[in-house]
């Protein structure tokens, strides 16, 4: 990024916060505070109320101040869009509208050869994912109470239960994995992070109260934290390299090692759960004969009782009509 370029991205930093300090813009930005600190200086000069405070950081002084109407160059107009189309197939229908209408807005104000562009690019771009359950509660209900960091009141129908509990939780993330999305929230039931599926979500009521700071948790590290399977239960399976790409699909996220063998085969070591270890056997056994269990032996017989099962319900006789 070149100094003009940085100089315009920190006034919009700096509209878009109510206080950020130069150790924040450096690390931003990736330069030294001496540097920030430079460009401060530089704006000030230009006529950009920019004020600091000892201790506290910097602002822009005049609420009202802005920048003139930004022009988007080619690669960000086509990468909204994209963006646009992504949210589109990810998110209920509350986000749907909204982000047509944002997008909507964007092209609106663009030159008409890059509108252009842009219909030419829609009419030729697809997102497929599993199509999105419509939730109970609207996702953007949910987001609005994070933003604002309201205290939700949920009534929540848990599938391992199978019933609906009412509880009261803070909202600390909105996390989109295994195809739904999930709200990480502090659940003063049960008094810790709780990891609640928005499709789940029965009923849900913003109450008139803010809630808990809780500047230690970050979303990220705490997801990692919960994805990172236990390293002392680990899977050696053999298998054609072919499969290789599809395990990768899969279990990505517990793949250890992969271990090029002779025949065109693979070793793998995976790490799991307690509760993977099942959902292992039954992708193992729609691979049939074409894998191979070296470790652990626990997983073998899970496999072997599973297909035992599977064969006895396929050659029971159907029930008559």
């Amino acid at each position: 990024m070149n100094r003009t370029d940085r100089l315009l991205a920190i006034v919009m930093l700096l509209q878009s916060r109510r206080v950020i300090t130069a150790a924040q813009l450096a690390d931003h930005f990736g330069i030294t505070e001496r540097t920030v600190y430079r460009d401060l200086v530089a704006l000030a000069e230009t006529g950009v109320p920019v004020v600091g405070e000892a201790g506290v950081g910097y602002s822009l002084s005049k609420r009202n101040y802005h920048l003139p109407p930004v022009m988007f160059s080619p690669h960000e107009a086509l990468a909204l869009v994209t963006g646009g189309l992504l949210s589109e197939s990810m998110t209920d229908a509350s986000m749907r509208e909204a982000t047509r209408s944002a997008v909507g807005k964007v092209v609106a104000v663009l030159p008409s050869d890059l509108q252009d562009r842009i219909e030419r690019l829609g009419k030729t771009m697809r997102v497929q994912t599993h199509s999105q359950s419509e939730n109970t509660v609207p996702l953007g209900e949910i987001q609005m109470a994070l933003a604002q960091n309201q205290v939700l009141h949920l009534h929540y129908h848990g599938a391992a239960r199978d019933k609906t509990t009412q509880r009261s939780v803070e909202p600390l993330g909105l996390v989109f994995y295994l195809d739904h999305w999930h709200l990480f929230a502090w659940c003063r039931l049960r008094d810790d992070v709780r990891d609640f599926r928005v499709d789940r979500i029965v009923q849900c009521q913003a109450l008139p109260e803010t809630a808990a700071a809780r500047p230690d948790f970050d979303i990220g590290e705490y997801f990692e934290r919960c994805m990172t399977p236990n390293p002392d239960r680990v899977a050696v399976i053999e298998l054609p390299a072919h499969l290789l790409e599809t395990t990768r699909r899969y279990w990505g996220y517990m793949l250890m090692e992969e271990q090029a063998t002779t025949g065109k085969k693979v070793k793998i070591r995976l790490n799991y759960g307690n509760e993977d270890m099942q959902y292992i056997a039954a992708w193992l056994l729609s691979l049939a004969d074409q894998v191979s269990i070296l470790e652990p032996a626990l997983l073998r017989e899970k496999l072997a009782a599973l297909a035992a099962k599977t064969m006895k319900h396929h050659q029971s006789p159907l029930p008559k009509k």
